[in-house]
């Protein structure tokens, strides 16, 4: 019987994906770790509040196989200027896994799945129509989630050269929506209000939270290694999500406003997110269907109309 330690247990990956491997005809034990309290209770899951940052690996590593790494800070913890905030977020995201990473390969774990991003790719305007995992990882300068998330892909890339018997696979997630989504993610999906973009027929990817949480017990099952694009098929074009009302201003304009306004508020996220709405950044996902059996059960279209805002539109 398998156990598997699950990072970011109390995220909202994390609550579609726990009940399934709580499910699964494995019947693995579980470690949940995260620096929230407990969000579920059951015979075969142990939780374990603490920070990736300081925690002492060795005994709770002790017997465990595999590791599924989903923490991270989308949100950097602190409002102020970015000074401030960008350091601790980094230390969190890039030495917290280079932690872990160092502690699975000392305490001899088999397995590793981590929830990497398509925002390291960067939306450019030279990117094909359609990226595969070969395209080169080019975050855009000051957007931290993607920044961080390009770094620790080239930390890993260097851990499996050191470290072959880990298996180690990276997915590269499209922005997931769905119930339990993050909720800037859910309202940038389906928010009544649009901006003005250069190209309004931008074709647009994301991908369903039920899909996101298969491929990851895919990669899993399968023992995967390398990088996986995993994303819903059928992109639609921006300017059919429908919309009440359209701003006249560019995602230029407001990221200004953003990086303004993010001293003194979280709620828009970090800055840069809105300049990759300016160009497509759209994947396959053959090898995901190849190598881990993994297709999506939502469309793009499909995805947002699960929303309870896009029901209404």
């Amino acid at each position: 019987m398998s156990c598997i330690l699950l990072t970011g247990a109390a995220g909202h990956t994390a609550s579609v994906l726990l009940p399934r491997l709580l499910e699964h005809p494995d019947r693995a034990e579980i470690i949940a770790f995260d620096r929230r309290p407990a969000t579920m209770r059951h015979p075969r899951l142990q939780w374990r509040q603490d920070d990736l940052r300081t925690v002492d690996w060795q005994p709770i590593l002790a017997g465990v196989d595999s590791i599924i790494h989903l923490a991270f800070v989308v949100l950097s913890p602190r409002i102020g200027w970015q000074r401030r905030w960008r350091a601790e977020m980094a230390t969190i995201n890039r030495e917290g896994t280079r932690r872990l990473l160092e502690a699975a390969s000392s305490a001899g774990v088999e397995r590793f799945v981590y929830s990497s991003s398509v925002a390291a790719y960067g939306a450019w305007p030279e990117n094909p129509e359609s990226m595969s995992e070969d395209q080169p990882l080019r975050p855009p300068p000051g957007f931290a989630y993607a920044e961080d998330k390009a770094d620790i892909e080239a930390l890993m890339q260097e851990h499996s050269l050191r470290h072959p018997e880990l298996r180690l696979s990276r997915l590269r997630l499209h922005a997931i929506v769905g119930r339990h989504a993050q909720p800037l993610v859910n309202a940038i999906a389906c928010s009544p209000i649009g901006l003005q973009l250069p190209n309004p027929d931008l074709p647009i990817q994301c991908l369903h939270e039920e899909d996101a949480a298969a491929a990851i017990l895919a990669a899993w099952e399968r023992r995967a290694h390398g990088a996986f694009n995993i994303a819903a098929r059928e992109p639609v074009a921006w300017s059919q999500i429908p919309r009440r009302w359209q701003l006249p201003i560019s995602p230029q304009q407001l990221h200004w406003l953003h990086q303004r306004l993010r001293p003194f508020t979280r709620r828009l996220g970090d800055p840069g997110w809105l300049l990759g709405l300016q160009y497509p950044l759209i994947v396959n996902c053959q090898r995901a269907d190849k190598e881990l059996g993994w297709r999506p059960s939502y469309s793009v279209a499909d995805a947002l109309a699960s929303l309870p805002c896009g029901k209404s539109a």
